[in-house]
């Protein structure tokens, strides 16, 4: 049983417990946006991304901070490689090292820092990923995560197997 328990802020910071990451996403600057050029890109193996500032995100025009936004592209076999290691509940909670490279197969770095994936946009009929939109999650800022909750041992528990029945009660 799995359930996403919404509006918990975390902040992140950068402690020995918590330093490593998963993977590191590599990506290259895209110069154009539309779709279709996101087709094209979806068609020769590579997936559309956004990293917005957390600052873009507001709701109050007021708040907002200077703009912070690239346009992206990923390679699909990483990223569905990094999904299934993960596991996809897991996916838009977890930071992520991104490095942003001058070309495919690169070795000169533009830009590099941590990220958190905030959405997967998915085809309705065929599943595939159209797009990601990640957000930078710098140092020491608050952030909005969906957090997987997951019941482990249900299966297992004496009264359950006696017919009593599960409940979850989570704050809001």
């Amino acid at each position: 049983m799995l359930r996403l328990w919404r509006g918990l802020k975390t902040v992140v910071q950068t402690s020995p417990a918590n330093t490593h990451h998963y993977h590191t996403i590599q990506a290259i600057p895209r110069e154009c946006t539309g779709s279709r050029i996101s087709s094209r890109d979806r068609a020769q193996g590579r997936i559309p991304a956004v990293v917005f500032s957390q600052g873009l995100l507001e709701k109050n025009p007021s708040n907002r901070s200077p703009s912070r936004k690239q346009i992206l592209t990923t390679e699909r076999k990483q990223i569905r490689s990094i999904i299934k290691s993960v596991q996809l509940p897991f996916f838009c909670s977890t930071r992520f090292q991104l490095q942003i490279r001058a070309g495919s197969g690169s070795s000169v770095l533009l830009e590099s820092g941590t990220v958190l994936p905030i959405k997967i946009h998915r085809d309705e009929e065929s599943g595939k990923i159209l797009n990601l939109v990640f957000v930078w999650a710098d140092e020491g800022t608050e952030l909005k995560v969906d957090v997987p909750v997951v019941f482990k041992g249900l299966e297992d528990c004496p009264g359950l197997k006696k017919g009593m029945q599960f409940s979850a009660i989570v704050p809001i």
